[in-house]
């Protein structure tokens, strides 16, 4: 029997032809699920969700198609979500008549559970009331939102327009009636679609 060398230089080229075939395959997953793998951030569409209100009822992002909406997705635990919410009443009483919503979507478990990382459910509804928010409370207990929005933390705000293309992203806390983030806003809600 006689043994054929793998090439003249005695190396073979197999696992050059394995390692290509294995990106071409890569390369292929990737771009069939590019919309599951694209990041949620400025100048991106924004993602559709549906959460529940405090008294149960479905709220869909989408019900707000035509308006400018702030989704911030925050926790009762969370201390900066706690800081920045005085803001964001603020900014709701100056401007929130005016084609402007605020999607406040709690992460927290249900009152007396926990969620996966062990913090404790909050009672939503009281907190609203101890910080005299007037702008709907909204909650997603399974934390899906996010995992749609690929969130590392809480608070994580999504400033949307009109369009639905997402304009600003804000991970943590920020003042939200500070000059900048209003003038914005009325930009964008000058626009007509």
């Amino acid at each position: 029997m006689t043994i054929e060398p793998a090439s003249s230089t005695g190396y073979s080229k197999r696992p050059y032809g394995y390692a290509l075939v294995g990106l071409v395959v890569l390369i292929m997953v990737a771009w069939m699920n590019r919309d599951r793998i694209q990041p949620v951030t400025a100048g991106t569409m924004a993602p559709e969700f549906e959460v529940v209100d405090l008294a149960g009822g479905l709220v869909r992002l989408s019900d707000h198609r035509g308006e400018v909406v702030l989704v911030n997705i925050w926790a009762t635990w969370c201390g900066p979500c706690r800081v920045e919410m005085p803001s964001m009443q603020r900014l709701y009483e100056k401007i929130g008549d005016e084609g402007f919503e605020i999607m406040a979507v709690s992460i927290d478990a249900a009152v007396g559970q926990f969620d996966l990382i062990g913090n404790p459910g909050g009672d939503i509804e009281a907190f609203a009331d101890s910080l005299g928010l007037t702008f709907p409370m909204l909650h997603n207990p399974s934390g899906d939102i996010q995992r749609l929005y690929r969130t590392t933390g809480v608070p994580e705000t999504f400033l949307i327009g009109k369009d639905g293309v997402i304009y600003k992203k804000v991970a943590g806390g920020t003042e939200w009636d500070a000059p900048e983030h209003k003038e914005q806003i009325q930009r964008l809600l000058a626009v007509s679609e």
